[in-house]
């Protein structure tokens, strides 16, 4: 290959940001130990979004599975965090753990309904699936019914800073462990295989993609990391009640998130999630005109800008912040055809 030729990964852009994220984490995890409530709180908030979009992100943009149903799993998680805290004596930040593994293991079943369906089909069949679990435990007593229960008993012996703290810290694992997960996920050849999944479906099952394979994996790692957040949504809360936990409103905040910022897009998930939370905070006065504006901006997004904001902002000044693709660059157009030409032949036997 010509030395004037170089087929690379990473962008100088992608240095910056993997600096920039390191950096934030790193203020994150110092943020007990200076910052208020407040401040603890909405952090805790913001990441769990972050991990809740990058998930749904990588279901709905790379598996082609647009569920409007993933509330299934964080009122699966959260409930497991009630039965096993207060009703176990587990401690919590276990449970959380438990609530994780329960709702992977309890996907593997609901997929194999759900694949029967398609489109449209298959969004209001996992809605459905989530108002079942809703009245399954809205009638189960042992777990306060449909007026719920209190949290409280479950961390009351814990000390309150120390609460705070190993919430946000377990915030930012999940929140910024989504983005480095989904990121490693993508290079690898599960990710190949995921990255043809979202350009063609398919032309990836033509070139020997195990596509049913594949979206189960997808689904299960989805739903476990929806059962985690769920989890940590209501050790926040410290009450849960089944309209709470099942409520489309999760669905609808995350899906308004990955629209605007960018579907199939690590990058598309931060962006939207930062929007959200600025218009939130910003609007939060007018009342339910914030609500209109939220609809409003989501329309104009997939009118004028299809590919959401990062989309955009991507295809203007060749932005990339999470590299999953190799690329050449510094060559010749025929060597730069010769070499993309060895570099998807290579792919080819990864």
């Amino acid at each position: 290959m010509s030395s004037q030729l170089q087929v690379v990964r990473a962008t100088r852009a992608s240095r910056y940001a993997m600096t920039l994220l390191v950096a934030i984490t790193l203020l994150l995890v110092s943020l007990p130990f200076w910052a208020d409530g407040g401040t603890l709180r909405t952090a805790t908030e913001v990441l769990y979004f972050l991990a809740l979009a990058q998930l749904w992100n990588v279901l709905a943009g790379y598996g082609g599975l647009g569920s409007f149903g993933q509330q299934a799993f964080i009122g699966l998680g959260g409930y497991a965090l009630v039965a096993g805290s207060v009703m176990l004596g587990m401690p919590p930040f276990l449970a959380i753990l438990l609530g994780g593994v329960l709702c992977g293991l309890i996907a593997v079943p609901v997929s194999r309904l759900m694949f029967r369906l398609q489109g449209a089909y298959f969004a209001v069949g996992t809605w459905v699936v989530a108002e079942v679990f809703r009245l399954l435990l809205a009638n189960t007593s042992w777990l306060g019914g449909g007026s719920g229960m209190s949290l409280t008993s479950a961390v009351q012996e814990m000390d309150g800073w120390w609460r705070d703290a190993l919430t946000l810290w377990l915030a930012v694992l999940l929140g910024i462990g989504a983005i480095v997960g989904v990121f490693a996920l993508l290079r690898s050849r599960l990710g190949l295989g995921l990255t043809a999944l979202r350009d063609s479906e398919a032309a990836s099952e033509s070139l020997g993609v195990g596509v049913p394979r594949l979206k189960l994996w997808v689904y299960v790692l989805a739903a476990a990391g929806f059962g985690l957040v769920g989890g940590l949504i209501f050790l926040t809360k410290l009450r849960i009640s089944p309209d709470a936990a099942f409520s489309i409103n999760w669905t609808v905040t995350i899906v308004f998130i990955v629209v605007i910022g960018g579907l199939g897009t690590i990058e598309g998930p931060i962006l939207g999630t930062l929007i959200y939370f600025l218009l939130r905070d910003t609007l939060a006065d007018y009342g339910s005109l914030y609500l209109i504006l939220f609809g409003a901006l989501a329309i104009a997004v997939m009118l004028f800008m299809r590919q959401g904001l990062w989309g955009a902002l991507a295809a203007r000044f060749d932005l990339q912040l999470f590299p999953v693709q190799r690329r050449v660059r510094n060559g010749t157009p025929a060597a730069s055809a010769t070499a993309a030409a060895r570099l998807v032949h290579g792919a080819s036997h990864e």
